[in-house]
């Protein structure tokens, strides 16, 4: 398999201009369309929606435009949609 290992970013590099599915390190999850990122995995994302989990059950925000700092990402789903909350 000589050619084919794909690097990190790499792998988020392809991801510009799709949407992608980001679970924090809090009890956020974030989908919107990857705008661009730097070497720190700080991301820009557009057409947003963030669910967060409380105390009072789940609340859902419609947001524009995202800067996420990449210290606070666990996992990022290329494609995914849907939260998993």
């Amino acid at each position: 398999m000589a050619g084919s290992q794909l690097l990190p970013l790499e792998l988020i590099d392809k991801c510009i201009g799709s949407r992608i599915h980001i679970i924090m390190k809090s009890d956020k999850e974030v989908v919107g369309t990857l705008l661009g990122f730097d070497d720190f995995v700080n991301m820009v994302l557009e057409d947003v929606t963030e669910y967060e989990t409380t105390a009072d059950g789940r609340r859902v925000t419609k947001l524009d435009q995202i800067l996420l700092n990449g210290n606070n990402i666990t996992m990022m789903v290329p494609g995914g949609e849907y939260p998993f909350l």
